[in-house]
């Protein structure tokens, strides 16, 4: 029985990032997946901002930027006519050292984050399939079958379905899967191609017959093109090829194709399960939330998915933190999803709807709204925001104790842009380190200095700057911030009581060896 302490069951961009982050912490992890080899051909595209944060904690952030393709702009199209032009650059400068959305394949995201974890000494067993599993209450036994036929068992602390929309681990643990799937059938192609939508922007086409969105892709002309095939050949049991999509409004934006270079359809759906814990097993990513592509949000949540989980199971193995911090990540992360499926559910009805007022509304509202908005520099600010997932919160979370004005506990640390530019300096570099930590913008008080040298709680004091003002922070609150860069605890009291007590309510302590 070769056992662990963290058994993932699928290697796909949640699964990795989760293992990721539970090795560089120091707990020991098994990856598993059933396919033989990482896919070569992708789907999710757009990696968020606030993922990048994540893999700025990771010391990957660079390396992904580099690899893949900035895009600082998005346009919106209606029957052939261009009415929307907004530049994500402006709407992101001052919230976020990454201040756009990045195009980088999943199938290329997946070989990149194998490789790192490779560096860390940890290789994706492959293929091997999660037969099963039985909860002893303290601990995990796995049943596995490997490549050639035979079974064998792996004894874990904690179990993380990573395993997709069919996941294994979701079917046994029997939470349910509720939600549906749309009517329309839709493709993905990569293509070569040339046009005005070819110029390494976001552009999104609506017309009476529906909707077309083209994402770039590094390379001249080339671009990911996602849009609605014939509703006659929805139901056609033959494989449908290339010349069967919908092309008004292709031939609307006068794309004229090179070459595809492949091209798959598929059925989108809307469905969160009804628990993403059950004793010691978890739901992450596609099996526990799968919805439309709007605002490409699925990777990043199933992301934001292995990061909320990653430091509270470190914590806990590691006897940091109280098991019941365990207790947090359902609701933190399922509160999220079911809003995201509600409002992306919203949006994807209002440009593939058939319907005569969704027609009214894509061909003749839009065009006259969404110019005026895209004007307004606040709805441009709360756009990138959401897009960017910066604007996720858990004020309502068990783990949010405090406010100060307009800070809550709960609330992601704002980002201050460093007087120097270089982001290397700024408030977050110290969240590298995964643990948690106090900031203290202004002046600590001398019992907060007390405290965290008793509790061995790295203390983080910043001179205080109108530009820390500016992006929320509140001058001497001490904030208790979590391993993932949320606020826990806001202490504005010169004697750190609040903190104090949250601390001995988590059961916080430091990590092993400071």
């Amino acid at each position: 029985m070769n056992d662990c302490e963290v058994l993932i069951a699928g290697a796909g961009p949640t699964g990795l990032v989760l293992a990721l982050w539970l090795t560089r912490s120091g707990v020991r992890v098994r990856i598993i997946d059933k396919v033989a080899e990482p896919g070569t051909t992708s789907r999710a595209l757009g990696v968020q901002a606030r993922t990048l944060e994540f893999y700025r904690q990771l010391g990957i952030a660079e390396q992904v930027v580099d690899r893949g393709l900035k895009f600082a702009a998005a346009n919106l199209w209606v029957k052939g006519r261009q009415v929307g032009h907004v530049r994500f650059g402006d709407m992101g400068v001052g919230l976020s050292a990454y201040p756009y959305m990045l195009i980088f394949p999943q199938d290329e995201h997946e070989r990149f984050l194998i490789d790192r974890l490779a560096e860390l000494g940890v290789r994706v067993e492959r293929p091997t399939e999660l037969l099963g599993f039985e909860d002893r209450g303290d601990s995990i036994i796995a049943r596995l079958r490997h490549a050639d036929g035979t079974e064998t068992s792996c004894e874990a602390a904690y179990l993380a379905g990573c395993d997709g929309a069919r996941s294994i681990v979701r079917e046994q643990l029997a939470t349910g899967f509720p939600g549906g799937t749309y009517a329309h059938m839709f493709y993905v192609a990569d293509a070569e191609a040339r046009g005005p939508v070819m110029n390494h922007e976001l552009h999104v086409a609506l017309d009476e017959a529906g909707f077309l969105a083209v994402f770039p892709m590094k390379g001249d002309r080339h671009g990911r093109f996602i849009g609605t095939v014939k509703d006659s050949l929805v139901t056609a049991t033959r494989a449908l090829e290339w010349a069967d999509v919908s092309t008004q409004v292709i031939n609307r934006l006068g794309v004229k194709f090179e070459r595809i270079n492949w091209f798959s359809t598929y059925h989108v759906h809307h469905r969160v399960a009804a628990h993403f814990r059950v004793g010691r097993a978890f739901l992450l990513g596609d099996a526990a939330h799968i919805h439309s592509p709007v605002g490409a949000q699925g990777m990043n949540t199933g992301l934001g998915d292995a990061i909320n989980l990653a430091w509270k199971l470190a914590a806990v193995l590691q006897t940091r933190a109280s098991p019941h911090l365990l207790d947090t990540y359902e609701p933190e992360r399922i509160a999220f999803a079911k809003r995201l499926v509600a409002t992306t559910d919203r949006a994807f009805q209002l440009v593939t709807s058939d319907g005569a007022i969704a027609r009214w509304i894509r061909t003749r509202v839009v065009p006259r709204v969404m110019p005026a908005l895209f004007k307004l520099t606040a709805m441009r600010r709360l756009m990138f925001r959401t897009i960017s997932q910066t604007a996720i919160e858990y004020r309502h979370s068990a783990l949010s104790s405090g406010s100060a004005d307009t800070l809550h506990a709960g609330d992601r640390l704002p980002w201050v842009m460093p007087a120097q530019a270089a982001v290397a300096d700024d408030n977050y570099s110290p969240l590298r380190t995964l643990d948690w930590q106090v900031h203290v913008y202004g002046t600590p008080a001398k019992a907060i200095v007390d405290l965290c040298n008793a509790r061995g709680i790295a203390l983080h004091a910043f001179a205080w700057s109108d530009a820390m003002r500016t992006a929320g922070l509140v001058r001497d609150a001490a904030l208790l911030l979590r391993p993932d860069g949320y606020i826990g605890c806001v202490d504005c009291g010169a004697s750190g009581d609040a903190m104090s007590r949250y601390f001995d309510e988590w059961g916080l302590g430091p990590r092993p060896g400071r």
